[in-house]
């Protein structure tokens, strides 16, 4: 039995008896909102779903994914995340499967048959859930995991796309206030407000709207530019926990490697504090939305065990970190084809089968920011026009986000969005003339019975489930002030 709805108290989360929860687990990424790296597919979620209607039909199509949604968590994960003594999972979702664009402010009840389905698995386990919309309408970001096949995040500049926001959180708050295993509502991820001031007026306009229905819930409030900057911030909201993003760069192929020095482990620390400074300053809890590397494919590297072996140190490393000031965190991710998840589809399955040479591909010509490995073919592209652009235009690398500098700018308006969209049909033609049966193979690889573990990522994870010992105030330095936000972007 859950004890009451969780709600903030002072720097704490507490239950009803006034008991604090520190809350920990990971985000069911890639689920509910797809994302490319973490299935396969080139591109944004909403391109890829067109190409597999056109293919499959519109009966296999729904057949097809209905069964993919299922097997993707079943009471057998519930029961693995619960035996690592993890006690929260993050549900990310896409505004589509709740309202059409061309039908707005129509609910979509069929939205609601699995996120209710896994909401329930989770509570049989004694595991919160917090709903995170990933996808809101006109894009918060500009970035693929905000299904934004654009690279503007419009929703900034449109007030519509905000007030069909407010309205779908409404219908959310009706269907699930008074749920004590839902720890609360984390209404918009990883925001990207060019003026910044955006975000705060957003919040002060979806809180009210939320609690005049459902008044008990915590709302879990992202900081903007991916979580990690707090400009404008002048207040804290009652019942609110503020959430960064703590990605590092030395747990991805083309950042430094992590060897456990003094000098990377003084450097995770100010840059997790330097994102905290809004939360220290205030006295509010802290919440660690998404954080965790990417892992080396014995396919690829060769020295896949020692970089992996130094991954699993640097995860450690920030994991002691967040021990230290008994943070709330949420990794990234649960499940995926074997780049990140704590749980994977066996290389031999068939989806990954049928899907590998694409892959190959797609790496290939980098067509995935996340884990993106080096490419010669790319490069050899890339960087001229890279040169070219900051010769021309020098304040060009200046553009929003600020970290991503014009390689980054390029990369995604032109390989990630561009092109990937071009490959949308290819990739949708390899489930050409499957019968049902196939379908279902395919999805079911997706089984948590067909998925291998990370073990070395899962025995961090449950050897830091639990908080031990006193808390720790974080006391800013000037250092920790100066650390430069490098990019570490999240999801």
């Amino acid at each position: 039995m859950a004890t009451g709805i969780l709600k903030v108290d002072g720097e704490r989360v507490v239950d009803e008896k006034g008991n604090t929860v520190v809350l920990r687990g990971a985000g069911i990424g890639g689920w509910m909102n797809m994302e490319n790296f973490i299935t396969g597919y080139p591109g944004h979620e909403h391109e890829h779903r067109a190409a597999m209607l056109k293919v499959l039909g519109q009966d296999k199509y729904e057949y097809f994914f209905d069964k993919w949604l299922e097997y993707y968590f079943t009471d057998k994960d519930a029961k693995f995340f619960a035996s690592l003594g993890l006690n929260c999972i993050r549900i990310p979702f896409n505004y589509r499967h709740f309202e059409d664009d061309m039908n707005p402010r129509v609910l979509k009840e069929a939205g609601f048959k699995h996120l209710d389905r896994v909401i329930e698995l989770c509570a049989k386990e004694k595991i919160y859930t917090i709903l995170d919309m990933h996808t809101v309408p006109g894009g918060q970001n500009p970035d693929w995991h905000s299904d934004n096949a654009t690279t503007q995040a419009q929703f900034w500049d449109f007030k519509d796309h905000q007030d069909r926001t407010i309205w779908l959180w409404e219908q959310i708050a009706k269907r699930y206030k008074g749920n004590p295993w839902i720890a609360g509502y984390n209404p918009i991820n990883e925001p990207c407000d060019p003026e910044h001031w955006r975000l705060p007026a957003f919040y002060d306009r979806i809180e009210p709207a939320i609690r005049k229905i459902d008044p008990d819930h915590i709302l879990w409030l992202d900081g903007n530019t991916f979580a990690m900057e707090w400009k404008f911030f002048d207040k804290i909201l009652p019942n609110c926990v503020y959430a960064l993003h703590d990605y590092s760069m030395m747990g991805f192929p083309t950042g430094e490697r992590f060897k456990g020095t003094e000098q990377q482990c003084t450097k995770l620390e100010r840059q997790f504090k330097r994102k905290a400074e809004f939360m220290t300053k205030n006295k509010t809890p802290i919440w660690n939305g998404e954080f965790g590397p990417v892992y080396a494919n014995p396919r690829l590297d060769a020295d896949a065990e020692t970089i992996n072996t130094e991954r699993y140190n640097l995860l450690g490393q920030q994991l002691s970190v967040y021990d230290k000031y008994q943070i709330h965190w949420s990794i990234w991710l649960y499940k995926d084809i074997g780049v990140q998840g704590m749980v994977y589809t066996n290389p031999e399955s068939a989806w990954n089968k049928l899907i590998q040479t694409f892959l190959d591909k797609k790496r290939g010509l980098q067509l995935d920011a996340w884990g993106k490995y080096p490419s010669k073919e790319a490069e050899a592209v890339l960087d001229p026009l890279v040169h070219w652009i900051d010769k021309v235009s020098p304040t060009a690398k200046d553009t929003y986000p600020g970290p991503w500098a014009t390689e980054r700018h390029v990369l995604r308006a032109v390989f990630q969005t561009f092109l990937s969209k071009s490959f949308a049909a290819e990739f949708a033609e390899l489930f050409k003339g499957k019968s049902l049966e196939e379908l279902d193979a395919l999805a079911h690889s997706f089984h948590y019975d067909e998925c291998l573990q990370r073990e070395g990522l899962n025995k961090e994870m449950s050897s830091h489930a639990k908080v031990h010992g006193e808390r720790q105030s974080i006391v800013m330095s000037k250092e920790d002030e100066d650390t430069s936000m490098e990019m570490e972007q999240g999801q």
